[in-house]
């Protein structure tokens, strides 16, 4: 369970292929707190620690194919910039909102307007992929960073960002044609699944 409030970033420094599965080798200002099993959110992804170098800060985390396949993860390249967010502690306050660390899809960035102190970033994704929903002024998941939408369509959505916010994740990368991880507000999805149930009941 992750709150959206990213850490820090990590840099890919290497990617190693094993049949299917996937080795990523990332460096992280904290790498020589983390411990092997722990579960840490890479662009709102959660993967599991399996290796610590702690001198070098370094770790190792491991996708499968099917999660190369539904997050943004194949885009990745030694540099890389990652946002990245260690597990909810149970004892400080929650910021953010509840964030899984499990990407429904990815999206595309369409556009990025400077509002003159903040970012507007628009993102289009497969509205037709359930479960798919966005309301004005809830909640969504980008690259692991809780966000409000401020607009909301079928297959769009757009979102506000602060300078802070800006200079502290990957959004400083992001350009018309990025592709990222989103993960929709979980209430949203079981509402959206109940409502389909209720739907399907009536005949409708």
């Amino acid at each position: 369970m992750f709150t959206g409030i990213i850490e820090t970033t990590a840099r890919v420094v290497k990617i190693e292929k094993e049949n299917t599965n996937y080795h990523f080798t990332l460096e992280v200002p904290f790498g020589d707190e983390l411990s092997i099993d722990q579960s840490m959110a890479h662009d709102g992804c959660c993967l599991t620690v399996v290796k610590v170098d702690k001198e070098k800060k370094q770790y190792v985390v491991t996708a499968m194919d099917e999660t190369m396949l539904k997050t943004n993860l194949g885009t990745w390249q030694p540099g890389t910039e990652v946002n990245v967010e260690r597990s909810m502690r149970m004892d400080g306050r929650f910021d953010g909102h509840i964030v899984q660390g499990h990407v429904d899809q990815t999206a595309t960035c369409t556009q990025v307007v400077d509002d003159n102190g903040s970012w507007r970033f628009h993102f289009s994704y497969d509205a037709r992929n359930a479960p798919s929903i966005t309301v004005p002024k809830g909640s969504i998941s980008i690259n692991g960073v809780s966000l409000t939408v401020v607009d909301s369509e079928p297959g769009m959505f757009s979102v506000a960002i602060i300078p802070y916010t800006y200079q502290v994740t990957n959004f400083h990368n992001f350009r018309p044609g990025t592709v990222v991880n989103i993960e929709f507000d979980v209430f949203g999805k079981y509402v959206q699944r109940l409502l389909e149930q209720y739907m399907a009941a009536q005949g409708k």
